[in-house]
């Protein structure tokens, strides 16, 4: 080796003594985990939530916006969640700044209402506050905030009407994420903000709709899910449902802008069997014939409503199906 590189070598080495004595220091500092070099830890698997419907699943430990036009499913989706959360065992709490949880309906989708934490806060400061306790404690699995836009600022709660409070909601939200990014992450709790949609005064080309509460949820959002009511379900002249389309517009976590689409019956919520055929069909896991709906040489039924009751009396093959769905699934890194 010539002189040249052995200086070269020897220069490096001296690097790589003081970034590791660096580390050290750190570590012992901040703790175990505080820095790292990236390839030295092994790939970790994301921790999920089910939402009730097959095709979509929510990250743990991450903040995640939901947000749609009215009566889209907004609240009905996190209340699967917070269902689906409490039957793995987790704690699950719901910031009702809007007063307007239906606990009847809350019960039908399958939340353990007597389990459930939940708090309707004065103001937006105090919703925040009490979610920043959440969070901290560690022990709440799910923390679900309904709505952004009804995170009133105080000083609007109590200034006159006719005052002008410009820019208090989204200083107010950014301060708070700002805190709660960090806790959120290490205590794996996933937050969910559910958003309205609101229409930009004098735009004449390009998207009018924007969020409420500024622009830091969507800077700090690992995943942010865009829902939308696409068609009716009906039975004979009755409506008894809506098809609901679901866009990710970012995602951290995985590819974003996929899309998925579940049913939402009246009363009901996210119907699982519609969704088992509905999926089965678009993984070509069930196959469709005019208006029947097979599953390999098993003939399902005529229609969805057929095919979702015969699902529904055979759990054996309901199971086999899903089996294949989420390994199908999995092949497009979607699960």
């Amino acid at each position: 080796m010539s002189k040249k590189s052995q200086d070269k070598q020897q220069v490096q080495d001296g690097k790589n003594k003081s970034v590791d004595l660096m580390v050290k220091e750190i570590q012992e500092k901040y703790g175990d985990g505080s820095i790292m070099r990236l390839g030295n830890v092994a790939r970790v698997d994301i921790d999920v939530i089910p939402t009730g419907s097959i095709s979509l699943d929510l990250a743990r430990g991450r903040v995640i916006e939901v947000f749609g036009p009215e009566s889209s499913g907004k609240t009905t989706l996190a209340l699967h969640i917070v269902s689906e959360a409490q039957k793995l065992g987790g704690v699950a709490a719901y910031i009702d700044a809007e007063h307007a949880l239906d606990p009847e309906y809350a019960k039908k989708i399958g939340v353990k209402i007597d389990q459930l934490l939940i708090s309707q806060p004065d103001t937006g400061e105090q919703a925040l506050d009490i979610l920043e306790s959440l969070v901290k404690s560690g022990g709440v699995d799910i923390v679900v905030i309904d709505s952004v836009a009804a995170l009133t600022p105080r000083a609007e709660i109590e200034g006159e009407m006719d005052q002008q409070h410009v820019g208090g909601q989204a200083r107010l939200m950014s301060h708070a994420l700002r805190k709660l990014t960090a806790i959120v992450a290490k205590s794996k709790t996933s937050v969910l903000f559910i958003n309205q949609l609101r229409q930009k005064i004098g735009i004449m080309f390009g998207n009018p709709e924007t969020t409420p509460g500024g622009l830091a949820l969507k800077f700090y959002s690992s995943v942010r899910i865009d829902i939308r009511r696409s068609a009716q379900i009906q039975n004979g002249e009755k409506i008894v449902g809506n098809r609901t389309k679901v866009k990710i517009v970012k995602n951290k976590v995985a590819p974003p802008f996929r899309t998925c689409e579940f049913d939402i019956m009246y009363n009901e919520g996210i119907s699982r069997y519609s969704d088992v055929v509905n999926s089965g069909v678009r993984y070509g896991v069930l196959t469709k014939s005019g208006s029947w709906f097979n599953y390999g040489e098993v003939r399902l039924g005529q229609g969805i409503e057929g095919s979702r009751q015969f699902i529904k009396e055979n759990p054996k093959v309901e199971k086999e199906i899903v089996t294949k769905i989420i390994a199908a699934a999995a092949k497009e890194n979607l699960v």
